[in-house]
C-alpha cells in the first residue's frame, strides 16, 4: 500500500508549496502571491491524494510551480510540460501512472489545445499536435 500522506509532506517541503484547500472533485488550481516585501507563497488546490489520478492532479498542480508559471509563452504548452513532469514524478516514486492517469492526461491536453485554437493560436508546438482535435 502506497503512503500517499508521505509523499505530500516531501513534496510540499522540497517545493514549498501550501495546500490552502483538499477538493472533492479532480480538479486543481495553482497560483504563486507576491507581496510588497519580497515574500512570495507558491498556493495549490487538489484533490487530497489517496489513489493514482489524484495523486496525478496533485502533482500536476506542483508542476506548474516547478516548471515556473513564465517558462512558456502559450499556456497550453505550460500545461503539457506540467503533465509530463506528474508523471515523470509518479514514476520516480514508483507509481505506475494507470489507464486513468493516461486517459486524464490525453483529455486535459486535448481541451488545452481546442481552447488555444479557439483563442487563434498561430502556430501549435510540435509535442501538442498529437492532441489535435480529429476534425482540425
Amino acid at each position: 500500500m502506497t503512503d500517499y500522506d508521505s509523499i505530500v509532506d516531501q513534496l510540499k517541503r522540497k517545493y514549498d508549496i501550501r495546500v490552502r484547500k483538499w477538493r472533492k472533485t479532480m480538479t486543481g488550481c495553482a497560483w504563486r502571491v507576491y507581496y510588497h516585501n519580497g515574500r512570495c507563497i507558491n498556493w495549490i488546490e487538489a484533490p487530497r491524494p489517496k489513489s493514482p489520478i489524484s495523486l496525478a492532479i496533485f502533482l500536476h498542480e506542483i508542476g506548474h510551480h516547478v516548471i515556473g508559471f513564465s517558462t512558456y509563452k502559450r499556456r497550453c504548452e505550460e500545461e503539457y510540460h506540467a503533465w509530463v513532469w506528474a508523471i515523470r514524478q509518479m514514476k520516480k516514486l514508483g507509481i505506475e501512472p494507470d489507464r486513468r492517469v493516461q486517459t486524464r492526461f490525453a483529455r486535459s491536453m486535448e481541451y488545452a489545445v481546442a481552447k488555444a485554437l479557439r483563442r487563434g493560436i498561430r502556430q501549435l508546438p510540435q509535442p501538442l499536435t498529437q492532441f489535435l482535435p480529429h476534425a482540425a
